[in-house]
């Protein structure tokens, strides 16, 4: 999510061939959590008659052929067990979300994840992406049925604005050598209404967190986050750190934690109200690619999620260094990001010499936010 400012051992995988997508398991993020857990609930209210229910919630559920839109031009995925998952935050200002900022008519991706569920889906690594980090854009399929070409010192959450999301994929595929088996996308006002259908997040602060941008105003201690505040909290950047995006993404992980911690918490089949008022609320925050786009896809999506704890799971942001022409900009440690994403594709833990030398996980904004 986001403020109006813009400075901001098993087989591996092979990458860079042409071939057709394997379907494993499942994985886990964000709001995702709590999308694929109440598609499961409502599944097993859809078997007991009903079936109106699991109707309804597809019709919810936004969906995007990627597949259709990228072609054979992607990496190869050999099925190892593991999943990637590309999950995004939408910074669009239309509709609802216009009280966020002005609307120009374009959304980018404000927040981006790589979540990667490793063979046995009992733990998995998340890194994170700046979204001004300057890259080399591939050509993609443009939103106006043309093609964009792409270019040099482009900035990351562009690809979104110009191509969506297949263009989102293929540029993370073209940046990291692996292909994204699903794509899950969360927009602000479903957020926010997923948080407060919840019932809120409790996280603690260790220092107080203000930032009129983002209608933010925190003082140190325990707090119950309502949904606007949870937004707030995961779009601002002058609240804590050094008023970039890097500390805006550490307090983005933080709050994923407590998130999950919460969720694992709730008995989502002990009142049908809540399950469904939950289901409504997940399966309408999201867009999802063509092979999620159903409460069946879903609830399967969530069988390998419930093995996977906040502690289970290793997030980091992708090393980059700040650009020495635009301190407002990123540039990747190519040698660090290569470590990673070769990680990612051999599924093994990221090593912690890659993040050594990232100016991304560095500051304290990361220590500010815990679900203790």
């Amino acid at each position: 999510m986001t403020d109006d400012s813009r400075p901001g051992d098993a087989k591996p995988k092979q990458r860079g061939k042409r071939g057709r997508r394997r379907k494993p398991p499942s994985k886990r993020k964000k709001a995702l959590v709590i999308s694929a857990w109440t598609a499961a609930g409502v599944t097993v209210l859809g078997g007991t008659g009903l079936g109106y229910v699991y109707f309804k919630l597809n019709g919810n559920i936004k969906g995007v052929d990627i597949n259709a839109a990228l072609g054979t031009d992607r990496p190869e995925n050999v099925d190892n067990g593991s999943q990637d998952i590309l999950v995004l935050g939408s910074d669009s200002r239309s509709g609802k979300n216009a009280k966020y900022g002005k609307d120009e008519g374009v959304a980018r991706s404000d927040t981006a994840m790589i979540v990667h569920v490793y063979k046995g889906h009992q733990k998995a690594s998340v890194v994170s992406i700046p979204r001004d980090t300057l890259i080399t854009r591939p050509e993609c399929p443009a939103k106006d049925g043309g093609t964009d070409p792409g270019g040099r010192r482009q900035m990351f959450n562009t690809a979104y604005e110009v191509g969506g999301p297949a263009c989102a994929v293929k540029t993370v595929e073209k940046m990291s050598g692996i292909r994204m088996d699903h794509y899950v996308e969360v927009d602000f006002t479903g957020f926010k209404k997923l948080i407060d259908t919840l019932g809120g997040v409790d996280i603690t602060t260790k220092k107080p967190i203000k930032d009129k941008d983002s209608h933010l105003d925190l003082p140190a201690g325990e707090h119950t986050l309502d949904g606007e505040q949870a937004l707030g909290l995961v779009r601002t950047r002058h609240g804590v750190g050094d008023g970039s995006d890097l500390g805006r993404i550490q307090l983005q992980q933080a709050f994923i934690k407590a998130l999950m911690d919460q969720v694992k918490d709730i008995n989502l089949f002990g009142s049908p109200k809540k399950l469904y008022d939950l289901a409504d609320s997940a399966t309408s925050a999201i867009t999802t690619d063509s092979e999620l786009d159903s409460v069946k896809d879903l609830a399967g999506f969530a069988n390998g999620l419930k093995g996977i704890g906040s502690k289970d799971m290793k997030m980091v942001t992708l090393p980059i260094r700040y650009d020495p022409a635009d301190l407002n900009r990123v540039l990747p440690l190519e040698k660090a990001d290569r470590q990673v994403w070769d990680a990612l594709l051999a599924d093994k833990d990221i090593p912690k010499s890659a993040t050594d030398k990232s100016a991304g996980d560095k500051g304290a904004a990361g220590k500010v936010v815990t679900s203790d």
